[in-house]
């Protein structure tokens, strides 16, 4: 194996690029795609909850529930009319019968047409801003006996469980970080047990600890970064075919689930930022085992 110094020479490795490296790109690949498929999922979520937030946030329905159809249709029609006038209020709209009939077909089935079945009217509120409660109290001023469902309050699990899916995907990401770290602090001392022998001469011969360094960092820098953008480029591949999967259910909650353009960049960031991570992991490695030795 030829060795230099030299920083013009053709071969400025250290390390074998036998089965070691092949193994150390391997696992680097491994490293890369569960990372940049947790990296998706993470950006995914935060993506899908700052969406369920603004949509939800000044979102209410009105339910006004009274058997007699007139009566009901009267304090409908002056709900609309009279929330309409706020200021506070965006968009007010009472939801069709039709519709709701559709909503209730599998449960109630063609009986939910029927129209002396009693239902209650309902009133689909969209208020700026956070003034949510000013909004429920005129409500109740129009009709006392109405009953108010914030859309943020019992949608509240499906946030939290969005929120921990998020964190539980930013965790995954730190866990793997410091495995890589781990791998790469193992290859270090593996190479440098194995070229003990090399070692020794290159330090007869006047090299310095950094110099030898150097030669570790720069092939384990490039096994990272090879093995990296392999397991980057699959698993973006898979990350495409599963939003276009998504996109297809037609949902519009799962649809805010899809990376916007700025999270494909983050994530072809991540193989670079691993080989910088393996590259100062195998440095610290290199150079406080060399200071042992000396």
């Amino acid at each position: 194996m030829i060795l230099s110094l030299n920083p013009n020479a053709p071969d400025r490795r250290l390390l074998d690029e036998g089965r070691r490296t092949r193994a150390m790109t391997w696992i680097m690949a491994i490293m890369l795609f569960l990372t940049v498929l947790a990296g998706a999922l993470g950006l995914g979520m935060f993506a899908a909850t700052g969406q369920l937030d603004r949509e939800l946030s000044g979102r209410l329905t009105v339910q006004i529930v009274e058997p007699v159809a007139s009566l009901r249709d009267a304090q409908a029609a002056a709900m609309v009319r009279e929330l309409g006038r706020l200021p506070a209020v965006a968009r007010v709209r009472e939801v069709d019968r039709a519709h709701l009939a559709e909503l209730l077909r599998p449960w109630l089935g063609d009986a939910g047409l029927d129209p002396d079945l009693p239902m209650p009217a309902m009133i689909d509120v969209e208020v700026r801003g956070s003034d949510v409660a000013a909004v429920e109290q005129a409500a109740r001023r129009i009709a006392p006996g109405v009953r108010l469902d914030r859309h943020a309050q019992w949608l509240s699990p499906v946030r939290s469980f969005m929120s921990t899916m998020s964190w539980l995907a930013v965790s995954l990401m730190l866990l793997i970080a410091g495995a890589t770290a781990a791998v790469v602090l193992l290859a270090a001392r593996a190479g440098l047990d194995t070229h003990r022998d090399t070692i020794e001469v290159l330090h007869m011969l006047g090299s310095t600890d950094v110099q030898i360094a150097r030669l570790f960092q720069r092939r384990i820098a490039f096994d990272t970064l090879l093995g990296g953008l392999a397991g980057t480029v699959a698993a973006l591949v898979l990350v495409w075919f599963l939003q276009g999967r998504l996109s297809a259910v037609g949902s519009e909650m799962l649809g805010g689930v899809a990376l916007q353009r700025h999270d494909w960049f983050l994530l072809l960031l991540l193989p670079l930022s691993f080989a910088l991570l393996a590259t100062i992991a195998a440095r610290i490695a290199v150079l406080r085992n060399l200071g042992r030795r000396l």
